[in-house]
């Protein structure tokens, strides 16, 4: 049995009513963090993707004028002479 108590029984109503009120915002708060969360790590993904795009950019180029260097210090006389005489 419950101790007689002075407080007004509208009181503890309201109380109730409030903690009840909390738990059911509980569900409402942590989707919106989780949604924020979410939000902030997509954008810095496509943040970072400028950098890295330009980062590739600058590797194509080196490469293609390596390959193309590499491609006009060859003789084409003397590639072709040795190219025949493999062949034989």
């Amino acid at each position: 049995m419950a101790f007689p108590t002075a407080v007004n029984n509208q009181i503890t109503d309201s109380v109730t009513q409030v903690n009840t009120k909390v738990l059911g915002d509980s569900p409402a708060v942590a989707t919106g963090n989780f949604m924020l969360a979410t939000s902030q790590a997509l954008s810095n993904a496509a943040h970072n993707a400028t950098p890295a795009q330009q980062s590739n950019g600058i590797t194509t180029q080196a490469a293609l004028v390596t390959g193309l260097n590499t491609m006009f210090t060859i003789d084409p006389a003397s590639a072709a002479v040795r190219s025949a005489i493999n062949y034989r």
